[in-house]
């Protein structure tokens, strides 16, 4: 199995979510380690965060940038908690940045809040199961 130390050092995770339906989603995501958990940004209204709300298991496995396994990977599991609160955003989003840098920023840029200042992104923390 791929722990989550090998998963931290990957470049990107398959993050599989899951639907109401039961059918199993893949996204290729950047992912950082944020102590013993991995942490993951993406928009606030994303269909992640829908199946994460529903069912927070979730299977996580290196990957290329297109979303196919690393040969000889493993899926690990976790499980995922959606984090909206100012200053467990601003640690995951700097975990993120320690690690993805100038890529980081350039994806995300410095603005991490709508015009009328709510959140529109979060952090999937996520923690093995």
């Amino acid at each position: 199995m791929t722990t989550f130390t090998d998963l931290a050092r990957a470049n990107y995770v398959k993050l599989t979510t899951v639907r109401k339906s039961g059918v199993a989603v893949d996204t290729p995501v950047w992912v950082a380690g944020d102590g013993s958990a991995l942490v993951v940004i993406t928009p606030a209204q994303s269909g992640k965060v829908k199946r994460a709300r529903h069912t927070p298991q979730v299977s996580l496995q290196p990957c290329s940038m297109t979303g196919r396994a690393k040969k000889g990977s493993e899926p690990s599991q976790g499980t995922v908690e959606i984090v909206t609160d100012p200053a467990g955003l601003e640690a995951g989003i700097a975990a993120l940045r320690r690690k993805y840098g100038w890529q980081f920023r350039l994806a995300f840029g410095s603005s991490q809040k709508r015009r009328n200042g709510s959140a529109s992104y979060v952090i999937l923390r996520i923690t093995g199961s």
